[in-house]
C-alpha cells in the first residue's frame, strides 16, 4: 500500500507537471518575477520530495488508523492533491496569477487540515507535512508577488 500512495501523489505531480510544461516556455518567462524566484529546475525535485513525502504518510495514517478513522483524514488527503492540480491549471493552464493564489489559499487550508488530522492518528504523518507547508508559504509569497508585479 505505501506504493499505491506514493504513486498516487507522483501522478497527481505528473499531472500538474504536464498542465505547466506548455507555459513554462512561452507565458512564464514573459511575467515580471522577483529577484528570489528560483530557478525552474528547483521546482520538480522540491515537488517529487514532497509528493514522496506525503504519500509516506498517507500510508502511515493508512496503517495506523483505527477502523472508521480514514473517512476524514483520507478524504481531506485526496482534496488537497485535487487542490494542487487544480493550482497547476489556474495558474499555468489558464494564465491567471489571481486565480492561481485563491486555488493556492484553499490548497493551504487544505493541507493544513490534512496535516491536523494525520497528526491525531500517527504524529510522524503530521510531521512529514511540514515540508509541504513550509513549500506553500514560499509558493504563496512567489504567487503574490507574481501577481502584483503584473497587474
Amino acid at each position: 500500500m505505501l506504493l499505491v500512495f506514493v504513486i498516487l501523489c507522483l501522478l497527481a505531480g505528473r499531472l500538474g507537471a504536464m498542465i505547466t510544461a506548455p507555459a513554462l516556455d512561452t507565458w512564464y518567462p514573459t511575467l515580471v518575477k522577483p529577484d528570489w524566484t528560483p530557478p525552474n529546475v528547483v521546482f520538480p525535485v522540491a515537488w517529487s520530495l514532497i509528493f514522496l513525502a506525503i504519500g509516506i504518510a498517507a500510508w502511515l495514517v493508512w496503517k495506523h488508523a483505527e477502523r472508521g478513522e480514514l473517512g476524514l483524514p483520507l478524504g481531506l488527503f485526496f482534496l488537497q492533491l485535487g487542490l494542487n492540480v487544480a493550482w497547476s491549471f489556474a495558474f499555468f493552464g489558464l494564465q491567471d496569477p489571481l486565480l492561481g493564489l485563491l486555488v493556492l489559499a484553499a490548497l493551504i487550508g487544505a493541507v493544513v487540515a490534512t496535516t491536523l488530522s494525520f497528526a491525531k492518528i500517527q504524529s510522524a504523518a503530521g510531521w512529514l507535512f511540514l515540508p509541504y507547508i513550509l513549500w506553500l508559504g514560499y509558493a504563496g509569497a512567489l504567487n503574490l508577488a507574481i501577481w502584483r508585479l503584473n497587474s
